[in-house]
């Protein structure tokens, strides 16, 4: 007599892995999910810059009056948006989300490292999107700001493509610092850099010496590039190369200090 058995052979498809998007699917949900039940980490996100333009650009005519300076003030503002976003979820988030009884368990899955990194670098620009809308909704009602779809297409893929390097500048900090200390040095690198950077007043009023600085900064880099995209002004010749160097430095970083958690944790 023959029996039959229900256990699945090597290589069927009920042990096959799921495929990479489909986990980084998972993983971009639940840390939605998770980011969401905390209403005031989205709000704070969304209504700083735009509270920014009313308080700080609208009053002024003469800048809110120009379609182009006021454009070039929404691309700074929104710029730090996205900065901020970036830095405080992948800096913060990653540092906190360390500290969590289930975080181990995580990393020691066989799936790897990829699709938790997707969905979380995905969940950081849901939210940085998110943060952009108050301030743009401000810009078309008390500004003169003005762009056309092509510009706005253009900007936000400019946007999101500057956000790479503070996106993995965020990583290399969460990955290497516990929260107590991450949240102290994401507020120092950020405010810091978006001074220097022109996000918050414009670059085109500073002393020889500081515009020299600021043009060696990503967020100088970024800001010039998105004003290029919004408004047809060029950016300054070596704005591309210095963002692309950044993202390079920034890249490794967050690669050591992923290694150097991992050694940590599983040697």
């Amino acid at each position: 007599m023959t029996t039959s058995t229900s256990t699945a052979r090597p290589g069927s498809a009920a042990q096959r892995p799921r495929p990479f998007w489909t986990l980084s699917w998972l993983h971009l949900k639940y840390q939605f999910l998770e980011t969401v039940r905390i209403p005031i980490a989205v709000i704070g996100n969304m209504v700083f810059p735009a509270l920014a333009m009313a308080f700080f650009v609208v009053p002024q005519e003469e800048v809110a009056g120009n379609p182009e300076w006021a454009t070039m003030s929404v691309a700074g503002l929104g710029l730090f948006a996205v900065c901020s976003a970036s830095l405080f979820t992948h800096g913060v988030g990653v540092a906190e989300d360390r500290q969590l009884p289930f975080y181990p368990y995580l990393r020691s899955l066989p799936t790897g490292p990829g699709p938790q990194m997707v969905g979380r670098v995905l969940n950081g620009a849901i939210f940085a999107l998110f943060g952009l809308i108050p301030l743009i909704l401000v810009a078309v009602l008390f500004t003169a700001a003005t762009a056309t779809l092509a510009q706005v297409v253009a900007g936000i893929g400019a946007i999101l493509a500057v956000a790479v390097p503070f996106v993995l500048l965020g990583l290399g900090v969460g990955y290497a610092l516990p929260t107590k200390a991450a949240l102290p040095v994401v507020q120092v690198v950020l405010f810091p850099l978006a001074f220097i950077g022109g996000l918050f007043m414009p670059p085109e009023i500073f002393p020889g010496w500081l515009d020299g600085i600021s043009m060696a900064t990503p967020t100088r880099a970024g800001r010039d590039l998105l004003v290029q995209a919004l408004t047809g002004n060029d950016a300054y010749a070596l704005a591309l190369p210095v963002l692309v160097g950044w993202t390079v430095l920034f890249a490794a970083l967050a690669a050591w200090s992923y290694r150097r958690d991992e050694g940590r944790r599983f040697r």
